[in-house]
């Protein structure tokens, strides 16, 4: 029994020299794994080559002239005369809105127009010429009269009264014949305006009834339509989206920290998922100076020099605007430097330096090291 015992003890002494040696071991292969990642440091020597300071904007693009499509009118839409990616000009007609009340208004001022043609109350005026000429007549026989009794008064032949008689006949119809001839011109300016402003409603009937036809204003394609007959329509709510089918511009967001960086003419490198691969150029054609509070970002237009085969509108794309490009510059990857101005060497000597172009991984360095300096990347 007390060798069993004896065996016991041995075997568990010895296994605790083996756990405690393996413990040993794996503490050592820690240090040494430590001390390894410790010493070895990531370092670099500037290089000379080119460098290129770009202004980062994502955006999307759109048809050029690109518009939605309003009605002037309200109503409930009688027929869709147009689909998606069809073709139109100028003056198309897209969609037709009921309008039978405006039809009928438009009959009406037909009707007005018709009765109050001055052709048609021609007759009217005529009767009061009659009735003014009638006037002037009697006007020029009472002026005879009354002026011959006034030559035989003068020659002291005749009586007072038959003078004062005459001058009152001849000053009574002077009277109605000034009356006659205003009651014309009245009738006459009234028939004119009543007869153009019955045309004019007409005209203003048929202007109305064309605004329940919606047109397109330009020649385009029809990207979207967006209502069906049976609907209602009106100005408040747009029909369709109408846009230039072989033009397209590019609408750019630019942080308000770059914009002042941005002049137009500048070169675009455009990028896209439809393209994926390929870089396509295109050039800065308009800054909109009203910034936009709500996402403090400037609307910079711009305009492809060598377009896609095929694009359509509301792709999205990421550009980089090309503010200077500058060759044989020297350069450092940006991740080297410390509190965006020191850099440090492998001797751990901290250098300030005067800092040029930058772009979102290198950046120029004007001063303060060389192209034969050995630089450690800083830990983070």
């Amino acid at each position: 029994m007390l060798y069993i015992i004896t065996g016991c003890l041995f075997i568990l002494l010895l296994c605790a020299n083996i756990f405690f040696m393996f413990k040993q071991i794996y503490l050592l292969s820690l240090l040494l794994l430590l001390f390894s990642c410790k010493s070895k440091k990531e370092t670099i020597k500037p290089e000379v080559s080119s460098i290129t300071e770009s202004v980062y904007a994502s955006g999307i693009i759109k048809s050029k002239n690109q518009y939605q499509v309003f009605p002037s009118v309200s109503g409930i839409v009688d027929s869709v005369l147009v689909t998606e990616g069809d073709s139109v000009n100028s003056g198309s007609i897209i969609l037709i809105i009921s309008g039978k009340a405006q039809k009928l208004n438009k009959e009406l001022a037909q009707l007005s127009a018709a009765y109050a043609d001055a052709e048609a109350n021609k007759g009217k005026l005529n009767d009061v010429s009659m009735l003014r000429e009638l006037a002037k007549n009697k006007m020029q026989n009472d002026s005879l009269l009354y002026f011959r009794q006034k030559n035989l008064w003068d020659k002291q032949i005749g009586s007072k009264s038959e003078l004062e008689q005459r001058q009152l006949a001849y000053l009574n119809s002077k009277t109605a014949y000034n009356s006659a001839q205003v009651k014309y011109e009245d009738l006459k300016r009234q028939l004119e305006f009543t007869s153009a402003q019955s045309k004019k409603n007409l005209q203003l009937s048929g202007v109305l009834e064309n605004d329940y036809s919606v047109e397109s204003d330009i020649k385009g394609v029809v990207y979207s339509v967006l209502k069906s007959k049976g609907e209602i329509a009106g100005p408040q709510t747009p029909v369709a989206i109408i846009g230039d089918a072989s033009n397209f511009i590019l609408e750019m967001q630019v942080d308000e920290y770059d914009i002042l960086k941005v002049k137009k003419g500048q070169k675009v490198l455009i990028t896209m998922d439809s393209y994926k691969g390929k870089v396509f150029e295109a050039e800065v054609s308009k800054i909109n100076p009203l910034m936009n509070e709500r996402s403090k970002t400037f609307l910079v237009e711009a305009e492809f020099l060598n377009k896609p085969e095929q694009l359509y509108p509301n792709i999205t794309f990421e550009a980089s605007i090309v503010i200077q490009v500058k060759k044989d510059a020297l350069i450092i990857p940006r991740n080297y430097l410390l509190n965006d101005s020191t850099v440090l060497k492998v001797d751990d000597e901290k250098v300030i330096i005067r800092s040029g172009l930058k772009d979102y991984q290198k950046i120029e360095v004007l001063s303060g090291i060389s192209a034969q300096d050995e630089l450690v990347k800083p830990e983070e």
